[in-house]
Parts: C-alpha cells; structure tokens; sequence
C-alpha cells in the first residue's frame, strides 16, 4: 500500500498535513500519539511516518525508538515546533531520516516524503536482489568488467562476519554496497547504522559513538546509548573513516579487537555482537602514508577490502546508467522517454565525472527537466566544466570539438587546481570558507586539496575552519 502514517497529537495539525498528502496521491493513516503509532506498526508498516515530538501517552523520541526496533529501514520524518540542538541531534541519532520545522511548508514536506519513500524502495529492491543472489544486481551498480569484480568479491564476503572497508571516490555507491552487504547477511532485517565521520561535531564525537553515563559530564542528565551500542545485533557502517581524529581512532582500534565499547564516565565494557563496515573516498595507502589512518586499525578492520571504481574508469557503465536515469526521469516527470542526439553522447562519455554516479543522475534529471519535450541536447547537461568556455583558437566553437578525454581532463583539473588556490589565498587558508566560495563542501575540498598536491595548503589551521 501507498501509505503514510502520520502521528500528530493536535487534531487540526494532523488534518493540514493528511490534506497535503492525500492531493499527492498517498493513502494516509492517522495517529494521534505514539502509542497508537506503534500498534498500526506491528501489524502493517507504511512507507514512511511522519510525527510530533510533542506528544500525549508516548513522547516523539520513545516513537521513533520502538518504530526502529520494529523496522529500522521505514523513513521517520519529524515534524515538530521543538527546534533545539538536541532534538536534533537526538532524532538524527535515533535514525529519523529529516527533521521539519513548523509551521509546515507543502512543497518541502512533500518533497522530503517522495525522497524516503523513493530510497525505501530501492532499499527493498536491492535486498530482494542481493538475498537472492540475483545476477540482476548489476542493474543497480553497473555492468563494466571492472563493477564486476567489486560484485563478485561483495558476494564473497556477504554472507560472513568479516569487517569490511570499502574504498572508493564520492558518488560511487559505498552506501549503497555496505547496505546490500548486510542485507545479504544473517543480519538482514536487524539494525544498519550508519556513521559519517565528517558530519559529527569533533566535541561530540566519543559520546555519540559509545555513548555516556549519567553525570559523566556538565549536561549529562541521563544514560545514553552509542551508536555502537544501537548497532548490535546487526551492522554498523563507519563512512568517511579517515576523517576520524586519532584518539577516536585509537578507541575504534579496541572496539573492533574486543566488540565492546565503554561509555563515557563509565568502567564496565558493554559487549556487543556487530559486524563492523568502513568506508573511505580517499586512497587507503596514502591515508596510512599521511597518518591520517592508523595503520593498526586498518589491519584490523580490512579483513576484507573492496574497491568501488570510479566512473570515469568505467565507461562502459555511464551510457548504462543515463539510459536508466533518463527513464527514471521521464516517469518522474510524466514525459515521453527522449533521446541522447550523438553530441549529448560524446559529451557524457567525454566528461571526466568528479561527483560519479551521484552527479550523472543529478545532470541526467536536470537534462530532462530543461529539455522539455525534445530530445537531450548537450547544453542541456550543464556540466561542471564550464559550457561557456572558448577554444584556444578563439572561434567560440563548442569545447567539446576537437578535445579528446585526456586533453579535457587535464584542464579541467588544471582549472580546478588554481580555483582553489585563490580560494584558499583569498580566505587565508580558511577550509571552511573557501569551500563556501567554491559552492563544495569541506570534506570535498580537502578531498581535491589532497589529489593536486597543494602542499602549502594541505594543513590549514582547524581553528579557522571553525571562524
């Protein structure tokens, strides 16, 4: 069933947001606390929940906990006037997929439902796939010789307890993989956790890791589970290891020795039964070389290594790939299938794709949208290297005539390189705002930093990330 269950405590609220639903063609199920939230749950799960923090009987976060022990891959939206750090930050830990401000915009609401339900589905379609061992599931990461290496060793390792660190660049679908891995597992269906190191405040990384006890800090008020800790019984993924700070790392280093972690404040090891899943977009080697990784940990937990290519090193996959994002599309948008005439060809087999798969579906939905009713043109695709760019001779004719994929990417990353270098010259060395000038995101930025060998740069200030 097309359903949303949607739990809200004020009746004329819950109203407002079952009309807004209803106009999009989805079959809404009214809750008017957590409890009832929960017992619609066991019997039939819907698609995606949307509820208040603020509730009669059972209170939002005590919901969103006993709904993920029920099934941890429902998309849970909260909804709520509450818009404090720590309900954030609570929620987030819990698993709530987004977090909406009152009073409710339609368009965002909406927007943020389709976008979980969409990624619930293919969640469930790779895990009908994958537990079947289908040979379909190239469909989903590609079907160049070099995807299939990365297949055949993901089917490999499945089904074991092996820990697990999967290399590869941005966009390439380590969360995708990691995901399939555990629902190939004897874990499937108990909980995926899922940790991006980059996106956890340094202060607070250890207590959401492991957790803390109560009065083990100014502010801790209460006991509270880790990450790890909510993992057990299942997997947890560990995304962007190498943005770990080495203290962390040092206590990941125990955690996958002894599968037990210590809570902050406390001396009693908490034992746990998980399967441990890393992944990392920089290059293994050089992150050992750099101390950015520690090289024990990385023995440790690469007992199994799987590397993701990227897709400019598979050429194979991306006329694949925008075939089925173009008919995604099309359904999306309730148009005609369109063509790709042989420039829009040449131009996506041409492009170097910093951003992978990632970004070729973004330009793929934006080609469409922008197309119209035609077909696919190359202005139409947008990419990143500038559509405006003249050629040496000066004529104003197209840059894609008469370059071939070397000579192209050789100066878009010639161009790129001293981008951001001015950047970084023109915010004095300040990651953070340079990567707001380059509309990137930090991570990305350290990420090309690293890959050009900007020496001078290389170790910015972490105090002025922070100005």
């Amino acid at each position: 069933m097309n359903s949303v269950l949607i739990v809200e405590g004020e009746k004329a609220a819950r109203l407002a947001i079952c009309r807004i639903l209803q106009k999009e063609g989805f079959n809404v199920i009214e809750a008017s606390n957590g409890k009832e939230a929960v017992d619609y749950f066991k019997k039939n799960a819907p698609l995606s929940v949307i509820l208040d923090l603020k509730m009669p009987v059972m209170g939002g976060i005590d919901t969103i906990d006993r709904l993920k022990s029920i099934d941890a891959s429902v998309p849970i939206i909260v909804v709520t006037g509450l818009n404090d750090a720590f309900s954030v930050m609570e929620t987030m830990r819990l698993g709530a997929y987004d977090f909406i401000t009152k009073p409710v915009e339609p368009a965002k609401l909406v927007s943020s439902v389709k976008r979980g339900v969409e990624k619930l589905r293919m969640e469930r379609e790779a895990a009908r796939l994958t537990a079947s061992g289908d040979e379909s599931i190239e469909s989903i990461f590609g079907r160049s010789p070099a995807i299939r290496k990365a297949i055949e060793r993901l089917k490999q390792v499945a089904a074991t307890d092996f820990s697990v660190i999967i290399e590869g660049e941005t966009g390439t679908g380590k969360t995708f993989l990691a995901k399939a891995m555990h629902n190939m597992s004897k874990r499937a269906g108990k909980a995926f956790v899922k940790i991006d190191m980059g996106a956890i405040p340094l202060t607070l990384m250890e207590s959401e890791l492991f957790g803390y006890e109560k009065g083990a800090f100014t502010g801790a008020s209460f006991t509270r589970k880790g990450f790890f800790e909510s993992a057990d019984g299942g997997s947890i993924f560990i995304d962007e290891l190498e943005n770990a700070p080495p203290i962390v790392q040092s206590k990941l280093l125990g955690v996958v020795e002894d599968k037990a972690v210590y809570r902050i404040g406390s001396r009693r090891p908490i034992v746990m039964d998980i399967r441990i899943i890393a992944a990392t977009s920089a290059d293994i080697q050089e992150s050992i070389t750099e101390e950015r990784l520690r090289e024990d940990l990385f023995y440790r937990m690469g007992e199994f290594v799987i590397k993701l290519p990227p897709l400019r090193e598979r050429t194979e996959d991306i006329m694949f790939f925008a075939g089925k994002f173009l008919e995604e599309s099309a359904a999306e948008l309730g148009q005609p299938v369109k063509e790709l005439d042989a420039k829009t060809i040449d131009s996506l087999t041409g492009y170097h794709w910093p951003g992978n798969i990632r970004e070729l579906k973004n330009v793929i939905r934006r080609a469409a949208l922008l197309s119209g009713g035609s077909a696919i043109k190359a202005e139409h695709l947008e990419l990143s290297f500038g559509k405006d760019e003249k050629e040496k001779d000066g004529k104003g004719l197209s840059p894609f005539k008469g370059l071939h994929l070397v000579s192209l990417r050789d100066s878009v990353s010639a161009v790129e390189k001293e981008m951001i270098i001015k950047a970084l010259e023109s915010t004095k060395n300040n990651k953070a705002k340079a990567a707001s000038i380059l509309r990137i995101d930090t991570k990305t930025l350290r990420s090309k930093i690293q890959e050009y060998g900007i020496e001078s740069y290389s170790e910015c200030d972490v105090s002025a990330d922070a100005q």
